[in-house]
């Protein structure tokens, strides 16, 4: 099944936008590089009827994906069914346990459940692949596990949320509402009708989790990733953060810290000539820092029906090569408990708050007298007119401080009233 030369029948389970991308990809793999030839043999899926642009009716149906990864007639199972459990998990545990290769694009499935299917493929031999889990087209988990296992990773860090990237960039070029954004994001298919799991972070916390698991040989742990969206952010914000000359991006990150490896998920300033400054619209980017290479930059499209099937492709691909490895690169055993929370009193930083004061005396004064008890600093401001609205627009830039220090300040500002908005605190990425 792995020589070159071979065809290998596939059972595609999920018939979404990218199982029907890949569908398409697929007759047309005469034009591709591939080692053997691929034959779509089975399908599954919710609706049996619905018009996916390809012909269906030449494949055998399975109504239950579970049953199809069963079937003998198969030797891939591709997993396009989504979601951390029910069905995607299933079929995925019952595909390896039947020694049957595995290819899914489901960052949920491996971020919260890595440890565990990754082990099972390992006990019966089998390929467990997820190029297209991660940053769509940009293929950086084999970049990761294979390409630079020769390299000590120190930080991988990027925008994994095309979703996010979108809004933020159109918030910044036209000076609309976050709802705005958002609903034209969603009329041109950017954005999913419910649209929490994007703009909330977890999606992009699934996706740097699994880099991380990589990158550091570390057992991933979801509960430990540190997640914040832009959902709170606000036009004024952006607008504001561009006068001092940041862009506010949503940046997923891991990185080694006091022994132990850190992930995170929030929006963060970074100045305009940082590499992810210039990311916009639904683009992806991952930076991989580590020795003896330094900084190396991906960029390309994270999402879509063609990137994510081309990123399916590629892992079909391998499979032609030779035997399977370890899905996270080292053997599940060897795995070490190395990701943990950060601790909110150590995070020390330079930080962004953004807020509307309150349009009454003293308001500002009142501010920064809570700001200097906390031993907050601060570095640069900017005040714009109230107008109309009864309540002026603030941008506050601190000197390098803990976190929880900014955090005690806001919290009594809360208490005094002294802003007519929950004033917005956005850490600034000093790292060029």
């Amino acid at each position: 099944m792995t020589s070159a030369g071979k065809t290998l029948r596939l059972g595609v389970a999920g018939l979404g936008t990218v199982g029907g991308g890949l569908l398409k990809l697929i007759e047309r793999q005469a034009e591709l590089r591939l080692p053997g030839k691929l034959e779509v043999v089975a399908v599954s899926a919710r609706n049996k009827t619905r018009n996916r642009g390809v012909d269906i009716s030449k494949f055998k149906w399975f109504d239950d994906p579970v049953e199809l990864a069963l079937s003998p007639d198969i030797d891939v199972v591709v997993e396009l069914v989504g979601g951390s459990d029910g069905p995607a998990k299933r079929t995925v545990e019952a595909a390896l346990r039947s020694g049957k290769a595995v290819v899914s694009a489901n960052k949920a499935l491996i971020a919260e459940h890595g440890m565990e299917i990754a082990a099972l493929a390992e006990k019966h031999e089998a390929h467990l692949l997820f190029e297209a889990a991660v940053a769509g087209a940009i293929p950086i988990v084999r970049a990761v596990k294979n390409s630079l296992s020769g390299v000590i990773v120190s930080r991988v860090s990027g925008i994994l949320n095309g979703t996010c990237n979108y809004i933020l960039s159109e918030m910044l070029r036209t000076g609309a509402a976050y709802e705005t954004v958002l609903a034209e994001a969603q009329r041109l298919g950017y954005a999913e009708s419910d649209p929490f799991l994007d703009v909330s972070g977890g999606d992009a916390a699934h996706k740097v989790l699994i880099l991380a698991a990589i990158a550091f040989g570390a057992q991933p742990d979801f509960a430990q990733v540190q997640v914040e969206g832009i959902d709170r952010i606000e036009a004024i914000d952006i607008a504001l953060a561009n006068k001092f000359d940041y862009r506010i991006k949503l940046v997923a990150e891991a990185f080694r810290a006091n022994g132990s490896v850190r992930c995170r998920v929030a929006p963060v300033l970074v100045k305009s000539d940082h590499p992810l400054a210039s990311v916009n619209g639904a683009l992806n980017a991952v930076m991989v820092e580590g020795e003896p290479v330094g900084r190396l930059t991906f960029t390309g499209p994270g999402a879509g029906a063609g990137p994510t099937a081309a990123a399916v492709m590629g892992d079909l691909a391998r499979l032609f090569e030779g035997p399977a490895t370890p899905p996270l690169g080292k053997p599940s055993r060897n795995l070490a408990p190395l990701i943990t929370a950060a601790d909110g009193t150590t995070d020390q930083g330079s930080f962004f708050i953004g807020a509307r004061l309150a349009d009454k005396p003293g308001t500002f004064a009142a501010l920064t007298e809570q700001l200097g008890d906390a031993g907050v600093s601060i570095d640069k401001l900017i005040q714009e007119s109230a107008g109309d609205s009864g309540a002026a627009p603030i941008a506050i830039l601190t000197h390098p401080c803990p976190r929880s220090a900014v955090e005690t300040a806001l919290a009594r500002v809360a208490e005094l009233k002294l802003t007519a908005d929950t004033p917005r605190l956005l850490r600034i990425e000093t790292r060029a």
